[in-house]
């Protein structure tokens, strides 16, 4: 079938089943990250003008590469697909885009080539392929993981094979996936001296999706190494602490409720996982003609306000541990800031909160207002 996004005329395969994305070549529901990508690429060549190649590593359809190819970028489209590659090709000729199209395997066409910027986008986790990816791109790592399951804990084995960490299935479960996976790719981009800064990171739908921008020394692997630490998260009271260091010190008792029920989850990202300002311009970037820009426009205005703290609340949640009625989260948050603490919305859902109170702080300054 035929499709229109983001100005590019496309041919990709059609549902095969109701409701079921035939998702090796099109994932109709991506658009969003999609638009958000080619924002982030125009953002990124204002903040570093030497950029220009861009490496789409798994292309399938081509969507990504037709697309980035259209805005200017030096693309190559790589595949390990006889029929991705054709349909990629056919793609580009039907938008008058050049582009170098390969049948490869991703992890070899990255060690055999060097890029500016390296887009990642498997089906599952993309661990398989980050170290190719920081052994060889020069500036920008962009990076989708489709295994939320794995990511959060809640497919626990799984989530300690591909990311050798411990997730745990928490209340922030969402972002607790977003902070594991970074916490692997710095380590992965660790082994070859090389430090990440993720720029623009955010879980939407079924996938997280983050870009790094990259720097090749030493002492910038290790700063980025510093920002790994673990999270102890209590069950009873959902009190929770973030401990910096690559070695756990677990808490044997909650300091809040005194409960035993504990979780320990690392190593995981504990640094920014956004960069406020270049989100700002990514904002900036994405044109009103793009099928998702409102969602886009929204989703970084929300980014650029969230605090940086590890873990976020659900108000719903603490409310239901509490036994009291949730009220309107313009009025919730503003009595967390009434009371002199930090707090700002967080972009995992329309219920969730980041502050840098405690779960007892913050019963305290909300809960007058609930009753």
């Amino acid at each position: 079938m035929h499709v229109t996004e983001g100005g590019v005329e496309l041919e990709v395969p059609s549902e095969q089943t109701e409701g079921i994305e035939e998702s090796v070549f099109y994932n109709p529901r991506q658009e969003l990250n999609r638009d958000l990508t080619i924002a982030t690429l125009r953002a990124y060549r204002e903040r570093e003008p030497r950029a220009e190649s861009y490496l789409d590593a798994m292309t399938a359809s081509g969507v990504r590469g037709v697309r980035a190819a259209a805005d200017g970028w030096d693309v190559t489209c790589c595949d390990i697909k006889d029929e991705a590659t054709d349909l990629a090709r056919a793609n580009l000729e039907r938008n008058d885009c050049e582009a170098t199209v390969i049948r490869q395997d991703a992890n070899a066409c990255m060690h055999e080539g060097v890029f500016d910027v390296v887009d990642l986008d498997p089906y599952g986790t993309p661990m398989p392929f980050a170290d190719a990816a920081f052994a060889n791109a020069r500036n920008l790592v962009c990076v989708t993981a489709t295994d939320t399951a794995p990511l959060c804990g809640a497919h626990f084995n799984s989530g300690v094979r591909s990311y050798s960490a411990i997730p745990q299935n928490t209340d922030y479960h969402t972002e607790m996936g977003v902070r594991v996976l970074l916490s692997a790719l710095a380590r992965s981009a660790a082994r070859f001296d090389v430090g990440i800064h993720p720029l623009l990171t955010h879980a939407t739908s079924h996938y997280v999706r983050t870009y790094l921008e990259l720097e090749h020394k030493a002492t910038a692997a290790d700063a980025a190494l510093e920002d790994l630490g673990y999270l102890y998260h209590c069950e009873d009271c959902l009190y929770r602490e973030a401990d910096p260091g690559l070695i756990a010190t677990p808490l044997e008792t909650c300091p809040h409720c005194g409960g035993e029920r504990l979780l320990t989850a690392g190593p995981v990202w504990l640094g920014p996982t956004c960069d406020p300002d270049f989100v700002a311009e990514v904002r900036k970037e994405v044109p009103g003609e793009f099928a998702a820009a409102e969602t886009a426009r929204e989703l970084c205005r929300t980014l650029e306000a969230e605090l940086a703290t590890p873990t976020h609340y659900d108000q719903h949640k603490l409310c239901k541990n509490w036994g009291l009625p949730a009220n309107a989260m313009d009025d919730f948050l503003a009595d967390l800031e009434a009371a002199g603490h930090e707090a700002s919305r967080a972009h995992y859902g329309g219920t969730t909160f980041k502050t840098n109170a405690s779960v007892g702080e913050i019963r305290q300054a909300t809960e007058t207002n609930l009753v």
